[in-house]
């Protein structure tokens, strides 16, 4: 039997109506009166050819796909993998599945994925969103199409959105390293606008101004192939020996960071105090265990995926909710007092 069985193959097979199994297919047996013995005899019958329905027809039909677009900066990321398996395991309980994709942080893409989720008929979006991409999360808003914004947000878009409290958290590491009596604090991140990146800078100079200390800023053009960001890491630390501790703006810049620090030959935290915002096995396993800022990963994924079950699952529309999660502060042996 042919796997592009059709809905009217199995009438004809079975010298019934397309109207009465596509009724029976969909549930609706009991409701429009067809005989047990003949909705038998159809289900007998796609069991034994081993019929799978259209799904985007089955979303056409019913107005809804029981899927959900997941666009994140990178899968394969620790931060970002840990939240899609979180979420997924929710939604799979709860009747929908997930399609995944990486934006790479890139507006163009972005917008070719959300028409390709369209062209799918998801039932709802979770998005990391890259900048410039606001017309294309009005036009889903304006759509009904409910849309959660997590890790960062879109100031322009009034839409739910789950974070954490970045400010605090560079903040708190900083304030830290300053407490254990380092004074030449070096903040190395990607340059980026994005709240969530904007937010973790605040954090770092409120820190050292309270404290009447001079910042020291690198700013790192977001690359996703290490080589890009370990080159221009090397540089700055070779040229400020001056430095004694150091606090990374993510784990990608901190896992490039301990690479450059160990082919220098400097010592953690003897030569070099480190500190790294998101927690990542790396740094529990380093030589010398690094100090991060840990995200609440299950928190961030529940709060995820209650938002958006609850925006599918109304019957009325509710106020947009935007909420903000605390960070810890896992002090380990990096940053041990001088």
């Amino acid at each position: 039997m042919s796997k592009n069985i059709s809905i009217a193959d199995i009438a004809s097979a079975l010298h019934l109506s397309k109207t009465t199994v596509s009724f029976i297919l969909n549930g609706r047996a009991e409701e429009k009166r067809i005989s047990d013995k003949v909705v038998k005899r159809v289900l007998a019958y796609v069991e034994e050819v081993g019929y799978r329905p259209n799904s985007l027809a089955k979303s056409l039909r019913t107005g809804k796909s029981n899927t959900i677009g997941l666009m994140v900066e990178d899968i394969s990321g620790p931060f970002f993998a840990s939240i899609a398996r979180l979420i997924e395991d929710r939604a799979y309980e709860n009747g929908y599945k997930i399609i995944y994709c990486s934006t790479d942080n890139n507006t163009a893409k972005t917008h070719d994925l959300i028409g390709m989720f369209r062209d799918r008929h998801v039932d709802g979006y979770i998005i990391a969103p890259p900048p410039g991409i606001e017309n294309d999360i009005a036009e889903l808003l304006k759509n009904d199409l409910p849309v959660i914004l997590f890790d960062r947000y879109l100031p322009l878009i009034d839409t739910d959105h789950v974070i954490v409290d970045n400010q605090f958290g560079t903040y708190n590491a900083t304030r830290h390293l300053i407490e254990q009596g380092y004074k030449n604090i070096a903040y190395i991140t990607f340059a980026s606008t994005q709240t969530q990146m904007t937010d973790r800078m605040l954090g770092y100079h409120k820190a050292i101004d309270e404290h009447k200390l001079k910042p020291n800023v690198k700013e790192i053009v977001f690359n996703r192939n290490d080589a890009e960001v370990i080159e221009p890491l090397t540089h700055f630390l070779q040229e400020n020996k001056h430095l004694d501790a150091v606090l990374f703006g993510t784990d990608h810049i901190g896992t490039c960071g301990l690479k450059v620090i160990n082919k220098l030959g400097l010592r953690v935290p003897n030569d070099l105090a480190v500190a790294s915002f998101d927690d990542y096995s790396v740094f529990e396993l380093y030589t010398c265990p690094v100090t991060a800022v840990a995200q609440p990963i299950t928190a961030i994924a529940d709060s995820i995926i209650t938002l958006l079950l609850a925006r599918l699952n109304a019957k009325t529309k509710a106020p947009v909710q935007k909420i903000t999660l605390s960070t810890e502060l896992i002090v380990r042996s990096s940053s041990k007092a001088k």
